[in-house]
């Protein structure tokens, strides 16, 4: 069984500079990681670089009239706020047309090789640009290499394509571009838009008038921690997407919802989220016959999380996992010490054991507001499913 790993330094290229969130380096240290602990040499591992994407394949996921402004403001660092460029958040920089590019070309060619079963599975950290909007850029995303991907997923022939968005922001530009297609499921699980950007992501928001149920949003409350969440996870995501029996599962696995990450207020440890990592790898073995592909996203604890959490990613991928309690390579702590002028890095791969969630078929607990929360999305899509909103 073979999985395709998107890598080359190349792909650090995408650098919005000193002082911004989405820092490069973070690639270089999970692949840094990763190497040392053997994950990169696992048994049918096949690591790819990636070309910019053409201007034909953006545009299956942009206007040419936005491609053709980022690539103005790539080359001459004009400020374009109509389209989202030169932004605090977004700012211009030479060469970024290309390199945002680049990530498209991954994570198409991707998701064509998992289709056409060159692959079993396909991993593109440097993906998962989810907030980049049809005419814009939005949250650090140029491009929406997820929604190119799913694209070429529906233009080679899959019927239904599943998406799960479990960055701790919501995955909204992916939802807006298949609001109203029937054959693409959008879940994300993320935190409350009542308390980080980009403040959408209602649990209301269940799709247009011709693709009904094919949205499902869980904002869980800011502090929501690891029993919580992977009951969320588990009670709506794995759940709704078995009913919906996609033929290829597309996850984004965005490690902002850490409690270390900077820029979130959510709890959820690096264990919780391999524990999910390991649940949908599982989903697509059940559900589409392994056909799997896994981006990248969020993630701004440079060294305490983002390494790890990816590394954990690549390892499941490969059906190489590697154990919470494995310690992290003293080679690699001694490079992160050096870069951080002696922050270190965590001495092993977790930060302790999760307790299993409680099945939701144990019954709901209206004191919980995570609780009520799931509940409230189920009520709101279950239906469409065939699922019971109450009961497994």
């Amino acid at each position: 069984m073979l999985t395709r790993v998107v890598w080359s330094p190349a792909l650090l290229g995408y650098d919005f500079g000193p002082g911004h969130p989405m820092a490069p380096v973070r690639l270089d240290l999970t692949f840094r990681l990763a190497r040392e602990l053997g994950v990169l040499d696992a048994e049918g591992v096949q690591l790819v670089g990636a070309e910019p994407a053409s201007a034909e394949v953006l545009q299956t996921a942009h206007d040419p009239e936005y491609v053709a402004a980022v690539v103005r403001a790539s080359a001459t660092g004009e400020i374009d706020v109509d389209h989202g460029l030169g932004t605090p958040d977004d700012p211009c920089f030479p060469g970024m047309h290309e390199a945002a590019a680049r990530i498209v070309a991954g994570s198409v060619e991707a998701a064509g090789a998992v289709w056409s079963g060159d692959v079993l599975h396909a991993v593109n950290l440097a993906g998962g640009m989810h907030h980049a909007m049809r005419s814009s850029a939005a949250g650090f995303c140029i491009y929406n290499d997820a929604v190119a991907a799913i694209r070429r997923l529906l233009d080679a022939g899959a019927q239904r394509v599943a998406y799960i968005d479990l960055d701790a922001h919501h995955g909204d530009g992916v939802e807006a571009a298949f609001w109203d297609d029937p054959r693409v499921l959008t879940v994300s699980i993320h935190e409350s838009g009542l308390t980080l950007f980009p403040g959408t992501g209602h649990v209301t928001d269940v799709g247009g008038p011709h693709a009904r149920g094919t949205v499902v949003n869980v904002a869980v409350p800011a502090g929501t921690s690891d029993t919580r969440w992977l009951r969320a996870v588990d009670a709506v995501a794995l759940t709704v997407v078995r009913a919906f029996a996609p033929e290829v599962l597309v996850t984004q696995h965005g490690c902002d919802a850490h409690g270390q990450d900077p820029l979130t207020h959510l709890d959820v440890s690096v264990d919780a989220q391999r524990e999910a990592m390991e649940r949908v790898h599982e989903l697509a073995h059940a559900v589409c016959g392994g056909r799997w592909l896994a981006l990248g996203g969020g993630g701004y604890a440079i060294t305490q999380v983002v390494p790890r959490v990816w590394t954990h990613l690549l390892a499941v991928a490969a059906h190489a996992p590697i154990p919470a309690e494995t310690a992290v390579p003293e080679g690699y702590a001694e490079h992160v010490r050096v870069i951080t002028s002696g922050g270190g890095s965590p001495p092993t791969m977790g930060d302790g054991p999760v307790r299993p969630p409680r099945p939701w078929s144990d019954g709901y607990d209206p004191s919980d507001d995570v609780d009520r929360v799931i509940l409230a999305a189920r009520r709101a899509v279950f239906d469409w499913h065939g699922l019971d909103p109450l009961y497994d």
